[in-house]
């Protein structure tokens, strides 16, 4: 292992390495338990307080119980991990103290130690990485919910080697049982709502533990998206890559954070922002299935000032009859037609069956009032998305539903989960990025009638 390491720099900036990961159900089980106890003695601890302060909030809980449930699911990686990861996208959810906890695992978790590294490779490929490769850092550059990165060459090519945590694959179901008290207690969903959710969570994590799955689509998605103005994708390397190992082309860049702490112009960020636009809506609108993980730790900023896309793990497919009255009351004047309307919300499962009337107008006006603000970038040509207000208005709309009762029963068809956090993940990096965005480059196919259900 040493002469791994001979020309590896070590940095006091550097993680803390992990030297084992719990792989089985009773051990990442028993992490879980502790965990649980912990968070108690929090409430506990914060009760016991409140007794001498009855004015105290919950801050400090929060930031307790955040960074508590932050290091059990660092140690375990996986589909906890990545659930924490995909909650901090969401400023709704959570309280800020658990967003700004987990919202880490975007750019980098604690990575495993080398000899765990070199492990995967004999499993996968019977040989150790320096085997197949003509130099091989066997210190990852990046770590993250499912996965770590390292450095390598092979023929005078830079690669990057995308390496699964051991067990992630085989421990997505058993995990998201473990998590769901935690994300009861959290989200404050009804069972039913959160039983969708995690099912649909499930789904699509499964997939992304499949990395031969994700070298096809990674494959198939750059080629698709080739002739977009200013995105770049690395090349994969299938016959260097397996079910849990990836290779491909390291692609030189910052990651959004580094890049804005350049003070880039605007011209620059419009840019990059139309690109990332472009990106997106091309994949909605002209593939019906859309990248959906649009965390900043997925795209880089190139030399070049090109937008690169450096994973394709989570991918969701949008079916025609939840995508045409979705994007068609977006996009168009249809929700002026209360009628036409209401049968959309139907299709949607946003309206239901056996809702009252008063039920009926209720949804109505809540959900046109919901979509007509999710679609102001939709209706005009440009769009700002540096400004605060629009932003406001939203997090602000958001925050009053979550707290409403007529919400904490499950509405709306599971396609909603990633689609809305694709689509609000996008909205939050053109926010960060104070990008000024022409959006009519790639429009929505839309219908304005719909079968009365």
């Amino acid at each position: 292992m040493l002469h791994y390491l001979s020309n590896i720099e070590m940095s006091d900036n550097t993680p803390k390495e992990q030297n084992s990961i719990p792989t089985s159900k009773v051990q990442r089980s028993a992490k879980f338990v502790k965990t649980g106890f912990k968070v108690g003695g929090n409430y506990i601890k914060h009760y016991s307080k409140k007794l001498f302060n009855p004015d105290m909030d919950k801050t400090e809980l929060n930031e307790d119980n955040a960074a508590d449930i932050y290091e059990s699911l660092s140690e375990l990686k996986g589909s906890a991990l990545k659930v924490a990861q995909m909650l901090s996208m969401d400023k709704n959810l959570l309280p800020q103290a658990y967003t700004d906890k987990f919202s880490q695992s975007q750019y980098n978790a604690p990575p495993l130690s080398g000899p765990l590294i070199v492990q995967t490779f004999k499993k996968y490929f019977g040989k150790t990485p320096d085997k197949i490769y003509d130099k091989f850092n066997v210190r990852s550059s990046n770590a993250a919910s499912i996965g770590q990165v390292h450095q390598a060459e092979l023929n005078g090519k830079k690669l990057a080697v995308k390496i699964q945590y051991p067990g992630v694959g085989d421990s997505i179901s058993s995990d998201l049982k473990l998590v769901k008290p935690f994300a009861f207690r959290l989200l404050g969903m009804s069972e039913k709502e959160l039983d969708i959710y995690m099912k649909e969570v499930e789904e699509r994590l499964l997939e992304e533990t499949d990395y031969e799955l994700e070298v096809r689509r990674s494959i198939e998605f750059s080629t698709a998206c080739a002739g977009l103005d200013n995105v770049v994708f690395p090349k994969y390397y299938p016959e260097l890559s397996s079910k849990r190992i990836i290779t491909m082309d390291w692609l030189e860049g910052k990651h959004l954070r580094e890049f804005l702490q350049t003070n880039p112009s605007q011209e620059l960020r419009n840019k990059i922002g139309q690109a990332l636009w472009d990106f997106y809506n091309f994949q909605q609108h002209e593939l019906r299935a859309v990248h959906a993980d649009p965390h900043p730790g997925n795209f880089m900023i190139t030399s070049e000032n090109k937008l690169g896309i450096i994973d394709f793990g989570c991918i969701k497919e949008m079916p025609e009859d939840f995508y045409y009255p979705f994007f068609s009351l977006t996009s168009t004047g249809l929700m002026e037609n209360k009628e036409e309307t209401i049968k959309a919300f139907r299709q949607l499962e946003m309206i239901h069956v056996n809702d009252s009337p008063k039920q009926i107008e209720f949804y109505y006006t809540m959900y046109r009032q919901m979509i007509g603000l999710f679609a102001k970038p939709y209706i005009t040509d440009h769009f700002d998305f540096g400004q605060t207000a629009f932003f406001d208005e939203l997090y602000g709309f958001g925050e009053k539903v979550s707290k409403m009762p007529e919400f904490k029963q499950a509405r709306g068809v599971k396609h909603f989960i990633y689609v809305n956090r694709t689509n609000f993940g996008l909205y939050n990096i053109l926010h960060e990025l104070k990008a000024e965005v022409k959006t009519d480059t790639f429009k929505p196919h839309v219908t304005l009638e719909f079968a009365a259900s």
